[in-house]
């Protein structure tokens, strides 16, 4: 007679895939019945069906949903474009949730010396990126790649492994350039392997296009990728959504050069404690974790088209934060919960039209951002983390 409990023990395995279908054939459904299709999904996928053809594929004609990604990665793209659109959205749906997944679990397994319960950490998590993951689900974004690569390279650094993560930092960059900010990271503290594989990486990236295009066609193609992501930044300077620290000061004192150039010296200055951090790695039995989840946070901060859900890449920092809560004076849990507040619950349908409203002009979401960098900079310097 077959027991029970073994035949439990077999089909606990297969209980989280399931979990996973379900949830995404639902929560599609639902996304479905609200808009007419995953809006960001869109661009790449018809960026990688003009490659297919040696089109061009920087239109100004496209308007806001301009593509702005590096020309390789519309052919990373090319097998969205093979089925019909909505089964192409399905699949890439479907993705999405299982990278949730495992973006959610890595994040919560490279974290060292762990104090919480997982379960605990895991729900609070959701609670603090819920936000950014509805919204990366329901456009259909290509934050979720990026950090799966970019906590692997965090992994890879806790392991030793300097060429993996290295390549992995470069791989990260044709998702989205914003994989370049930890190029000085994994130099001070990875080593010339790491530098050696991130180039050879990006270098074969760059030259990808070459096989259709040429070597003319691949040159035109990053001139119009440099074109379409300057000339796109100040229209959107102003956008609630906008959390990054050019949108910051423009929104304080209008858009300027004086307001560009607080941003540039915000930005170096946000550097500069980074670089402060690699110092003090020596504090800490494991330094990488909370030096990556620093940068991290500072992705969409530095970024001048940093919309709110590129927060999503933060987790590893409210992952960190939450973790050593009991450890922080009352001060400091006060400057992180104000940091939770505004990034995570800045909501239009939670906080209504006046108050969000008023938050977003005076760019409270970004006040958020800082906050949590300055509470990551707090552990390291009291060898908490």
């Amino acid at each position: 007679m077959v027991r029970w409990s073994a035949v439990t023990d077999r089909v606990r395995p297969l209980l989280w895939p399931v979990v996973v279908v379900l949830l995404s054939i639902g929560a599609y459904a639902l996304l479905r019945h609200q808009r007419s299709e995953l809006v960001d999904f869109e661009v790449p996928r018809t960026a990688a069906m003009r490659a297919a053809n040696g089109e061009p594929l920087y239109r100004p004609e496209d308007g806001h949903y301009q593509y702005k990604y590096l020309p390789a990665f519309a052919f990373v793209m090319m097998p969205f474009a093979v089925p019909p659109n909505e089964a192409g959205e399905v699949i890439w749906f479907g993705l999405t949730v299982t990278m949730a997944w495992w973006f959610f679990r890595l994040s919560l397994r490279a974290l060292p010396d762990r104090r919480t319960s997982e379960r605990t950490l895991v729900w609070l998590a959701l609670l603090l990126n819920g936000k950014f993951l509805v919204k990366e689900l329901a456009f259909g974004q290509f934050n979720l790649p990026l950090g799966l690569l970019l906590i692997g390279a965090v992994i890879a650094a806790q392991r030793r492994d300097a060429t993996t993560g290295g390549a992995l930092v470069g791989a990260g960059v044709f998702v989205k350039p914003y994989a370049l900010i930890l190029v000085p990271w994994l130099l001070l503290t990875q080593g010339w392997r790491s530098i050696r594989a991130f180039a050879l990486v990006l270098v074969a990236g760059l030259l990808l296009p070459v096989l259709t295009y040429g070597w003319h066609g691949n040159i035109t193609l990053l001139h119009e990728w440099y074109r379409t992501v300057t000339e796109t930044t100040a229209p959107n300077l102003m956008t609630f959504e906008n959390i990054s620290l050019a949108s910051m000061w423009a929104k304080w004192i209008e858009p300027g050069a004086t307001a560009s150039a607080l941003a540039a010296a915000s930005a170096a200055a946000l550097f500069a404690v980074g670089g402060s951090l690699l110092l003090r790695r020596r504090r800490v039995r494991e330094p990488n974790y909370l030096e990556c989840a620093y940068f991290f946070v500072l992705v969409p901060l530095l970024s001048p088209q940093g919309w709110d859900y590129v927060l999503l890449l933060a987790l590893p920092a409210y992952l960190c934060i939450v973790d050593r809560w009991r450890e922080m004076p009352p001060a400091w849990r006060a400057a992180a919960a104000t940091a939770f507040v505004l990034t995570s619950f800045t909501i239009f349908d939670l906080l209504r039209r006046p108050l969000y409203t008023h938050l977003m002009q005076l760019a409270g979401a970004s006040v958020g951002a800082v906050l949590l960098a300055a509470t990551l900079l707090r552990l390291r310097w009291s060898g908490k983390a």
